[in-house]
């Protein structure tokens, strides 16, 4: 019996499986997985033709027949040599449509641009290549409207969409695999998908950056603890702090920036690993599909998959960057720190205890980490054994993507979701200010200025340290009397630099956490975000 798989969500909605994706992904993007294309020039059918219905035996591609009462099922478009059907088994365990029909899009773009190409270069005439087109467009819609068949039996999504094509035009459909194997089709289909899920990630981060930047802007002159070891360690404005992530993620865009343009070079044509000798016009199709060039060697063009790896690695860092913002969120969000507190909008409570407030959000982006870099080993772990050219093994290098991408996109929404709905608790924070001596090194640099030596600074502040910790007070709140004792160099001067305050306001060098140099810090973002 025919397989058909259920047809894929309506044009609204993204071809990825359960994915649904919140309200500023659906308003800043035409699709969340799939941003809208640009509309590529392709050669426009001269007259509106007929498309013809689907034939039992003449057009259709490869129609099932019966046999002794029995239907025997589709022929492959591949199976010339072959005398007998695959078995139900293999069917089921070499289909690839159940996913990779997320790739139609795409795969649909790349067959408008060979048809024309094919035309151009006079290997099919141009009524052939109108009705190609027609169809193609006839396909595309009925998929959007969720009205298109996918059928297992077809294998995947080039041959569902070729097989019924041929259903739709007959004898030009045929021409259409001209000069291509589904070896080069798919190279370029994926590169496609991946350009456009870059640009979607990018926006993505974008809308974070703009999160926290706000949130920054809302915090002005916020003094928190700056931690290195998870043991406190010198006074830090909030703003500072949030400005990091940003820095963090710009550099996340930048790598993914340089990951697209990588990426961004044509394998059509290249067909099964050695090209053709028709004469096709490979920088005819990688203008039209938008690329930079075709890749010049044809066995590497449909081997390829460091374009995947480097996207994956890159995610990989997006997914790491945003599990450690997760983690401090999370403990800031606690009773031991206090410092956070989520709106109900982005918190969970618990089935038992009823005081429970959680923030699962950033918990799960924590989580969701470990699966994106997952996704990362997987493909590291599928190519490392694989001879040139292509092999079969690279029809799994779909799912890790399709999954890294999905996950990201939502760790990033949801990062974003919850820099929008917390406040930061100020009074907690500045009472707990003074504890861990958070000035110390402040007091170490007076010294210094004072002509002594940073090792003797360093000794003689931690020295003070000792003394405020046995007397269980702070360093403002030593006499001069007292650290005359410790160093003779002190004198009235000594309390410009003490508190967090007076610390805050001595910092001065470029990129510190001084109230200047933060102030300087926001500007740039402000300026290149497009704030208002």
């Amino acid at each position: 019996m025919q397989t058909a798989l259920a047809s894929p969500p309506s044009s609204s909605s993204t071809s990825i499986p359960s994915f649904s994706v919140s309200k500023h992904a659906l308003t800043t993007l035409r699709n969340p997985i799939f941003p809208k294309p640009q509309r590529i020039s392709f050669a426009k059918p001269r007259r509106s033709l007929s498309l013809p219905m689907p034939q039992s035996t003449n057009n259709s591609s490869a129609a099932a027949v019966s046999v002794d009462g029995k239907e025997k099922k589709e022929a492959k478009l591949w199976g010339g040599r072959f005398e007998e059907s695959v078995t139900d088994a293999v069917e089921k365990f070499t289909e690839s449509i159940s996913f990779d029909k997320a790739l139609y899009k795409h795969d649909i773009m790349g067959s408008r641009a060979h048809a024309s190409m094919l035309a151009h270069q006079g290997l099919i005439s141009e009524s052939d290549r109108d009705q190609i087109l027609q169809g193609l467009d006839h396909i595309e819609r009925q998929i959007e409207a969720g009205e298109f068949e996918w059928r297992t039996d077809r294998e995947d999504v080039h041959m569902n969409i070729e097989a019924t094509l041929t259903d739709l035009v007959g004898e030009p459909a045929k021409k259409l695999h001209t000069a291509r194997s589904r070896n080069d089709q798919v190279c370029t289909d994926f590169r496609l998908w991946c350009r456009d899920s870059i640009d979607t990630i990018v926006s993505c981060i974008k809308h974070l950056q703009v999160s926290l930047l706000k949130l920054a802007l809302k915090n002005d002159g916020l003094i928190v603890p700056g931690y290195t070891h998870l043991q406190r360690a010198q006074p830090v404005l909030l703003q500072h702090l949030l400005l990091a992530y940003v820095e963090q993620l710009e550099r996340d865009v930048g790598r993914l920036q340089d990951c697209r343009a990588r990426m961004n070079f044509c394998p059509l044509g290249a067909c099964a690993l050695a090209g053709t000798g028709l004469p096709i016009d490979r920088f005819m199709t990688s203008n039209a599909l938008g690329f930079i060039a075709p890749l010049r060697n044809s066995i590497d063009a449909v081997s390829d998959r460091d374009f995947v790896l480097e996207f994956l690695s890159a995610n990989s860092i997006i997914a790491t960057h945003l599990s450690r913002l997760g983690e401090e969120w999370v403990l800031w969000a606690s009773e031991e720190f206090g410092f956070i507190i989520p709106s109900d909008s982005v918190s969970t409570g618990s089935s038992i205890m009823p005081q429970k407030k959680n923030p699962d959000p950033m918990e799960l982006v924590r989580g969701k980490s470990a699966r994106v870099i997952g996704d990362l080993v997987s493909l590291l772990v599928l190519c490392k054994g694989l001879p040139h050219a292509y092999n079969r093994d690279l029809q799994e290098d779909k799912e890790p993507v399709f999954d890294s991408v999905k996950t990201v996109i939502g760790m990033l929404e949801v990062s974003a979701e919850f820099a929008q709905n917390i406040t930061f608790n100020q009074e907690k924070i500045r009472t707990s200010l003074p504890a861990g001596h958070l000035d110390a090194t402040t007091l170490a640099d007076y010294l210094v200025k004072k002509g002594v030596p940073f090792r003797t600074s360093h000794d003689i502040s931690g020295r003070a340290v000792a003394v405020c910790v046995q007397r269980k007070c702070q360093l403002q709140d030593m006499s001069l009397e007292e650290l005359r004792s410790i160093s003779p160099v002190f004198d009235e001067e000594v309390y410009d630099f003490l508190g967090v305050e007076n610390s805050i306001r001595k910092f001065s060098s470029y990129g510190s956490t001084g109230t200047e140099c933060v102030a300087s810090q926001l500007n740039y973002w402000i300026s290149k975000l497009g704030i208002k």
